[in-house]
């Protein structure tokens, strides 16, 4: 939601608190605010300009010479290559010097051998989107009012000398998707008033009702619903404050009539629509459902099939809207139109999100029917925008607004006390207090026998309980200003279970192996829920997302910390090395009746250097074996080692030459490995290396015991060998057959040479391993390590075909 600072002003003066505070005080009552922008920032020198005389470039057939006053004693040429350029019109110019969008100088040069002293700008230039500047200026530059005075700065005739404070509204407080409940939220916190100004709508003798028939079939399906009549309209281009204002609210002004009802959409966050009245065909309105592959083109020109779950303002016949979500083509304004049918409603909001999801047809209305509006303003907006109507198109509005079906919202009365405020708080208030607070938030409150009974307007529709009221009191208290409270009763000794024990144990594993900690969100896209999976689940979607992007449970952890070291790469953060502890959400049910299984996995995931280049060494990037290193690193420190061993697997998202599934007893309970380059792109990294593992399994599993040995006062014995073996046998399996033949004095095997290449046969590859043998009670001899490594070459040849070299 964008606020502009001064149309905030109109309705409650605080006009004494900067923006930015005003910002930070907004954050601290729980109304984020995302950001704060003055649209001048940055640009200088821009003035009005008057465009005395144009004729075309000698030297080009789409360039002008024009003469401009910019308020200075002579003429200033500039040449423009806009098409609507022309004499007599007042026009935004970029003097030598000046910067416009995007930090560009504007210097004093030529174009084609004409002096050009500056620029005549578009609003493009001036930093305002695409898809707000009015059509008929979208490929050319834009015409100032007529009584723009010459050689001033422009910012104040498009209202750039502003602030818009962008606020991310929880679906709680849709209340505050308007200017008024704002305005409202405002006043709270700085204990000011509202006064919003009283709008007289004059009405004609003629009724609306002999004009107009309004009926609905089902009430559930509209609670309220109707229509006002406005004659004799014409329709123009908006007035430039209205234009000015819809454009820093982000939206394209179109018409006269149809920015009315953006306007009346921001002020009271309540949607309406505009037919053309005499293409309706009839002089009817019923609102129905659709019936089964019913036929109806909407405002985009798309023809769409519709299904009963969908509700249809209709001409008694035929649809002319799909009810809260988007109009028809058939009956929109134009130019040609004389009379005006303004629709004010409240649709069911279960329908209206199911439409606007099934046809993909999202809008500021459709989000507001969604998450609920002020019931007591809807006849109040539609009196407004019937009276701005009238005065911007001339028209004049029929006695009486036509309705369908009406509802009479009441406030809703919610109690408390003042013992509990303070014992749910950890507070020290007062009744006086708590009464200031409910009178800043404009409701009504009375003590009766120690009980406060809170009187709350339906433009609070968020509150109904008592807990609402203390998120109230706190808010408007200050969140900071709680005290910090331990909890009272007996004390009793805490410890951690078996499993928070080993969570601790694996976080300070994975620490000590370089990594740092990660929290990512659980909500993904269901695209990315569905990768790097360890078994095979359905997904489980949120019945009210925040976005497509946070819209599923997640399956894995990596999608999440691939994002994370995406996010640190494309701010020069190359070398990261994060892990994550977290739940994943597997679903063998039905989604929409069965909860998820949650099951704990620990992940890993790398890009970049695994050391710096330094004046000693040179840099290492991580590889395959770096992580492997470091699940092995978490592996033997909770004391697993002999239960764990790997094999080559394929995953889709993985490298198939460098991915290993990690089996705990035969059952696959992870994998480490380098991400597919085509993944890795896709998350915007050049590489990245990764694990997931069932943190429950590896929890769960009986740990070998931890014994002490003396170190040995005999010396070790140490020997090499090397073989030539098939490219397909693994160190693992190779490792395997040599330790069950070294017997119970092998120490440490470890390989220290691997080649395939020149002289060895295709096919093949030569290892070379290091065993060292140490027995704690007596010398090793000659003898003895020489058996050991014939059982060991014996074994080899035998099990593996390997040839000793």
């Amino acid at each position: 939601m964008l606020v502009s600072y001064k149309w905030l002003n109109e309705y409650v003066d605080v006009k004494d608190v900067a923006p930015k505070d005003l910002a930070d005080r907004l954050s601290l009552t729980g109304i984020e605010v995302e950001g704060l922008e003055s649209p001048e920032d940055g640009l200088k020198k821009i003035v009005v300009g008057d465009v005395k005389e144009c004729i075309p470039h000698p030297d080009s057939d789409h360039l002008s010479i024009c003469q401009v006053d910019i308020g200075e004693e002579e003429l200033s040429q500039i040449v423009c290559g806009a098409p609507n350029i022309k004499a007599g019109v007042k026009v935004i110019v970029a003097l030598p010097g000046s910067r416009i969008a995007g930090n560009v100088k504007i210097k004093k040069g030529k174009m084609r051998g004409q002096v050009s002293n500056g620029m005549i700008c578009s609003l493009q230039e001036l930093g305002f989107s695409d898809s707000v500047i009015p059509k008929e200026y979208a490929d050319g530059i834009y015409y100032l009012p007529e009584d723009a005075e010459v050689g001033t700065p422009v910012f104040s005739y498009l209202e750039m000398d502003d602030t818009i404070i962008d606020l991310s509204i929880t679906p709680n407080r849709a209340d505050a998707l308007s200017i008024r409940g704002v305005a409202h939220e405002v006043a709270a916190i700085y204990n000011k008033k509202v006064a919003f100004p009283a709008v007289e709508l004059k009405e004609a003798a003629e009724k609306a009702s002999d004009k107009i028939k309004v009926s609905v079939t089902d009430e559930k399906d509209a609670p309220h619903y109707e229509i006002r009549v406005i004659e004799d309209v014409k329709i123009g281009p908006s007035p430039q404050w209205l234009q000015n204002r819809l454009m820093n609210e982000g939206i394209r002004p179109i018409s006269n009539v149809v920015d009315v009802t953006n306007y009346i959409l921001l002020l009271f966050g309540q949607p309406l629509h505009a037919f053309d009245y005499d293409k309706l065909g009839s002089q009817e309105i019923l609102v129905r459902r659709a019936t089964e592959a019913e036929a109806f083109t909407t405002l985009d020109g798309v023809e769409r099939t519709l299904n009963p779950e969908n509700i249809v303002i209709t001409n008694g016949e035929i649809p002319v809207a799909l009810a809260g979500v988007m109009g028809g083509l058939d009956s929109e304004i134009s130019d040609e139109t004389t009379t005006v049918a303004l629709e004010m409603a409240m649709f069911d909001h279960t329908s209206v999100r199911r439409t606007s999801q099934s046809y993909n047809l999202r809008s500021e209305s459709s989000m507001r029917f969604e998450k609920g509006i002020n019931q007591s303003d809807i006849s109040l907006a539609g009196e407004v925008a019937a009276a701005m109507i009238a005065e911007l198109a001339g028209g004049k509005v029929l006695q009486g607004a036509v309705k369908g079906s009406e509802v009479h919202p009441e406030n809703v009365k919610v109690s408390t006390t003042l013992e509990n405020v303070n014992r749910f708080l950890g507070t020290a208030l007062t009744q006086e207090q708590v009464n200031d607070i409910f009178a800043a938030l404009g409701f009504e409150s009375q003590v009766e026998n120690g009980t406060t009974i809170v009187s709350v307007p339906p433009r609070r529709w968020d509150i109904t309980i008592e807990a609402d009221l203390m998120e109230e009191i706190a808010r408007i208290y200050g969140y900071n200003n709680l005290p910090s409270t331990l909890p009272e009763g007996q004390t009793i000794a805490g410890f951690l279970t078996e499993t928070q024990k080993a969570t601790r144990k694996v976080r300070s594993l994975l620490e000590g192996t370089g990594l740092s900690e990660a929290i990512s969100y659980a909500l993904t896209t269901e695209a990315k829920a569905q990768q790097f999976l360890l078994k095979d689940s359905k997904v489980t979607r949120v019945a009210w997302p925040m976005s497509e992007d946070r819209s599923t449970m997640r399956l894995n952890l990596i999608s999440g910390l691939l994002e994370d070291l995406s996010y640190n790469v494309a701010r020069k953060n190359s070398d990261v090395a994060l892990y994550e502890i977290g739940h994943v959400f597997y679903q063998n049910n039905d989604p929409k009746k069965d909860l998820p299984i949650e099951e704990n996995h620990v992940a890993i995931a790398v890009t970049g250097n695994a050391t710096n280049k330094s004046w000693s060494n040179k840099p290492e990037t991580y590889d395959y074996f770096t992580v492997k290193g470091m699940v092995e690193e978490l592996i033997e420190g909770l004391g697993l080692s002999g239960a764990i061993t790997y094999q080559a697997t394929q995953l889709k998202e993985m490298h198939p030459g460098q991915t290993a599934g990690i089996y705990l007893d035969e059952k696959l309970i992870g994998f480490v490995g380098q991400v597919h380059p085509k993944t890795a792109a896709s998350y915007e990294l050049k590489s990245a290396f990764v694990a997931e593992l069932n943190l429950e399994a590896l929890i769960e599993q009986e740990k070998t015991p931890l014994i002490f040995e003396a170190v040995s006062k005999y010396p070790a014995v140490s020997r090499d060998i090397a073989m030539l073996v098939d490219e397909r046998n693994t160190n693992a399996e190779i490792a395997e057959v040599m330790t069950a033949a070294a017997g119970k004095f092998l120490a440490k095997l470890q390989v220290f040479d691997v080649y395939q290449g020149a002289n060895i046969e295709a096919g093949k590859k030569s290892m070379a391993y290091n065993l060292t043998f140490v027995n704690p009670e007596a010398t090793l001899t000659d003898e003895e390590i020489n058996r050991f490594m014939a059982k060991v070459v014996k074994n080899l040849e035998e099990k593996i075909n390997a040839v000793i070299r």
